[in-house]
């Protein structure tokens, strides 16, 4: 039977991409769950029922504009994500986040989650200490906060502006973007109002085009990636006993 690998789209402008495509090489059924859909950008302030974790192998949340430590939305879908993230480890599910969705992991574990002195957007390095589970490389970013690292955690990977990956039992949580294909990096870039390129002082035909020289190594890294965090729930304490 087909393992199971539920990602939560927390934004419409951040799918699975080329994580999807990944899991399913590597022999997943995907399903989707959408969290705050297109019509409810404008008052992402609701309630959620959030699937059965329990019913999955891997849960991945998924990025998003907001933070998790807006008040306005701490106390309705935030938390039951948290719940639900909670529910998942707890079940031996692995989980998986990615920028908002590793912040909300790092929260769910007990780190914290701030406004980042240094934010970054564009592709920036990263350094592994453990390449089997995240390679080293250029990574795709597009954040303004980030997290602390979670009582028992074990960091392995950072830049100098954050914690760029950790894990902890079956949890994997990552800063940046491993996800993003051209596609996706044109709609962030579209969906930019608020300037937030602009702030940084860079230039949209400059993403692009970075875009278009990195993708392709990325997706191969991405693979491995991927292909460490599967072995890494395998391997449960085994293998977290010999990180850091």
């Amino acid at each position: 039977m087909p393992r199971q690998v539920l990602f939560l789209y927390n934004d419409p402008t951040a799918p699975a991409a080329l994580l999807g495509e990944t899991f399913a090489e590597a022999g997943f059924d995907i399903s989707t769950f959408d969290v705050i859909g297109s019509e409810h950008v404008a008052d992402p302030v609701r309630d959620v029922s959030f699937p059965d974790p329990t019913h999955y192998d891997v849960i991945v949340p998924l990025g998003a504009r907001w933070s998790v430590y807006d008040e306005r939305l701490a106390h309705s879908w935030i938390a039951g994500e948290i719940e639900m993230v909670n529910a998942a480890l707890t079940a031996g599910v692995g989980v998986l986040g990615v920028c908002f969705g590793g912040q909300l992991l790092a929260a769910a574990l007990g780190g914290t989650v701030a406004r980042s002195p240094e934010p970054e957007i564009g592709w920036h390095e990263v350094r592994s200490s453990e390449a089997s589970l995240v390679p080293d490389g250029p990574w795709f970013q597009w954040h303004f906060d980030r997290f602390t690292l979670p009582p028992g955690a074990v960091e392995i990977a950072r830049n100098e502006r954050a914690t760029q990956a950790f894990v902890k039992g079956g949890a994997l949580g990552l800063q940046f973007h491993p996800e993003v294909d051209s596609d996706v990096v044109e709609g962030w870039i579209a969906a930019d109002t608020t300037g937030e390129i602009a702030e940084l002082g860079l230039r949209p035909d400059d993403l692009r085009a970075r875009t278009e020289i990195e993708v392709d190594d990325a997706t191969r890294r991405l693979r491995l990636l991927v292909r460490g965090f599967l072995g890494l729930l395998n391997n449960g304490d085994d293998h977290l006993d010999s990180l850091g």
